[in-house]
C-alpha cells in the first residue's frame, strides 16, 4: 500500500543501471528534474480522493480522541491535587490533635481541671489503681531487660551498666 513505485523503483526492475545511459539520467533528475515526469515518491498522493479523505478522517479522529484523552487525564490529575491537598491539611490537623491529646494524658488534669465534686476516697482508689499498673508495667520492662541482657541485645546496652543495675536494685526492694 505504501510500496514504491515512482523513479527510484525503475532503477531495479531491469530497466539498466540507475545512473547509465540516457534514460539512467531522466531517470535521476527525479520529480522536479527537467524530464517533466510527475510519478515521484515525493509529492505523489498515492490514492484515491476517497482514500485520502478517509486517512484524514482517521488522524483527525484519532487526534481529537488523543486530546480528549489528555483533557480528561488533565482534570483527573487536578482533582487528585486538590484531594492530595486536603488530606495534608487533615492529617496535620489529626497529627496536632494526636499531640495534645497525648500530652493531656501524660500531663494528666491540671489543678484548675481538677472537679471538685471529686470524693478523695475514689480520687485515691484511682490512684492507687494507676500506681498498681505502672508498677506492674515497669516489672515487665525491668523482666524483658534482664533478658535482653543475658542475650546482649540492643535494649540493654543502650542503658549504662550502672543505670541498669540501680533499677534491678530498685526493683528487688520491697
Amino acid at each position: 500500500r505504501w510500496g514504491c513505485n515512482g523513479w527510484a523503483r525503475r532503477g531495479r526492475e531491469g530497466h539498466g543501471p540507475v545512473g547509465g545511459g540516457r534514460r539512467g539520467a531522466e531517470e535521476l533528475a527525479g520529480p522536479g528534474g527537467s524530464s517533466g515526469q510527475e510519478e515521484g515518491w515525493r509529492g505523489q498522493s498515492r490514492g484515491s480522493p476517497q482514500q485520502l479523505a478517509e486517512r484524514y478522517a482517521d488522524l483527525a479522529a484519532s487526534h481529537s480522541e488523543a486530546l480528549r484523552q489528555r483533557e480528561e487525564r488533565e482534570w483527573h490529575n487536578a482533582r487528585l491535587r486538590q484531594e492530595n491537598a486536603r488530606l495534608r491539611l487533615e492529617n496535620r490537623r489529626l497529627r496536632r490533635e494526636n499531640r495534645c491529646l497525648f500530652r493531656q494524658t501524660l500531663l494528666g488534669p491540671g489543678p484548675d481541671q481538677a472537679s471538685p465534686a471529686a470524693d478523695p476516697a475514689e480520687e485515691a482508689e484511682a490512684l492507687r489503681a494507676q500506681l498498681g499498673r505502672l508498677q506492674e508495667k515497669h516489672r515487665r520492662a525491668l523482666r524483658h531487660l534482664r533478658r535482653c541482657r543475658a542475650a546482649g541485645g540492643p535494649e540493654a546496652s543502650e542503658l549504662e551498666d550502672g543505670e541498669l543495675d540501680e533499677l534491678l536494685k530498685e526493683d528487688e526492694q520491697p
